[in-house]
C-alpha cells in the first residue's frame, strides 16, 4: 500500500509475519464496516479469479462453485487430484 496502515482490523484472525498492530475481531464483518467492505471485495475478487481458473482447468468446475466445497468440487478433486491452486488446508479433508 502507498499508505502504511497504523492498525489492522481482522475478521477473527491474526496474520503471522505482519509487524503492523492487529486487532482480531470475532464476527468482525458484522461489527466493522471496514471488515465488511473488505469481505465483499475479497469475495467478488475470488469469484472473478475462479472464472478465470475455470477457463484453464475446466475439469474442476470453478466457475460454478467458486472454490467452495460442493459435492461436484470434491468429486473433481478425488478424480483429478488437487490442482496447483488448491490449498492443502482445504483438500486435506478430501484426499
Amino acid at each position: 500500500l502507498c499508505v502504511v496502515p497504523q492498525i489492522l482490523l481482522n475478521d477473527a484472525v491474526t496474520i503471522p509475519g505482519i509487524t503492523i498492530p492487529q486487532v482480531p475481531i470475532i464476527k468482525g464483518d458484522a461489527k466493522s464496516l471496514s471488515i465488511a467492505a473488505a469481505s465483499v471485495i475479497a469475495k467478488v475478487t475470488r469469484d472473478r479469479l475462479m472464472k478465470e481458473y475455470d477457463a484453464v482447468m475446466p475439469e474442476y468446475g470453478f466457475a460454478s462453485h467458486k472454490g467452495y466445497g460442493s459435492a461436484t468440487h470434491i468429486a473433481a478433486i478425488k478424480e483429478y487430484g488437487p490442482s496447483a491452486i488448491h490449498r492443502t488446508t482445504f483438500i486435506k479433508n478430501f484426499i
